[in-house]
């Protein structure tokens, strides 16, 4: 197949996976694998078209994020919402930073480690959506400090390729009393500036991976990362609200123990 059908493929799995609690980069993995495709170009493309997917959490809620950097200068709970979601960011900075190499070069290594954690992850998915606590606050943009440093604690797991960042910020923030919608909604928030640090990171590393004769393969794949994710970011608060998180729980399950009767039998 030619280059612009890989990375539509890519582009595709990014967009639908990155804000559902599935593992986008589980996915993507699992996905160059069944494809065939080599690290190298590969690897830095699946890195670089997640700006598509940031770009549709910004489009989306564009009109509040603008209201709230304007609103910075003279109201608290502006600045108190830029500083919840700082807060949650720094564990990831921290431990990222500090296990970069091994999470690479070793965690992302492994297509079983990531059809368990899907797995797992999709276990404790079935759990939390039926033993859920009783949820104490109901808007993403006024979550106490604390709270939004549990979440971003639970980030951190989501380094496992397979656990999914959506995923363990969503059920960091359910278990903290964090209604699953407004929970959902701090997740798209938490993720601008998580995956602008990874993709600011993991494309300074890798530039001199890619050429200008990609470019447009890479073009292709960012336009497909920014219209799936765009869908998926518009109808995911509604889908939970309606659905819970079950759903997920049980494609994860499934993905999971595909990809391992998919390596055993290679």
């Amino acid at each position: 197949m030619p280059d612009w059908v890989y990375a539509i493929i890519l582009g595709l799995v990014e967009g639908l996976t990155e804000f559902i609690p599935v593992s986008s980069t589980g996915h993507l993995l699992l996905t160059k694998e069944a494809l065939g495709l080599p690290d190298g170009f590969w690897g830095t493309f699946s890195v670089l078209i997640q700006l598509g997917a940031i770009l549709a959490v910004v489009v989306v809620y564009f009109q509040r994020l603008w209201g709230v950097v304007l609103r910075i200068p003279t109201d608290p709970k502006a600045r108190g919402f830029v500083l919840s979601v700082l807060v949650a960011f720094l564990p990831a900075v921290v431990i990222g930073l500090a296990l970069h190499d091994f999470i690479k070069e070793v965690l992302f290594e492994s297509p079983a480690i990531i059809c368990w954690s899907l797995i797992i992850g999709g276990i404790g998915l079935l759990f939390i959506d039926r033993f859920a606590p009783t949820p104490r606050y109901d808007d993403a943009m006024e979550l106490p400090f604390w709270t939004s440093l549990g979440v971003g604690m639970m980030q951190v797991f989501s380094m496992v390729p397979g656990v999914s960042r959506s995923g363990a910020t969503i059920v960091g923030g359910v278990l903290l009393g964090v209604r699953k919608e407004a929970a959902t909604e701090f997740s798209f928030f938490l993720a601008i500036p998580t995956m602008l640090g990874v993709f600011v990171l993991d494309a300074w590393e890798n530039r001199n991976a890619i050429s200008a004769d990609q470019a447009g393969t890479i073009a292709v794949g960012f336009v497909a990362s920014f219209i799936f994710a765009l869908i998926v970011i518009k109808t995911m608060v509604a889908f939970v609200s309606r659905r819970g998180l079950s759903p997920f729980g049980w494609w994860r399950i499934i993905v999971g123990l595909a990809g391992l009767v998919a390596l055993n039998l290679r």
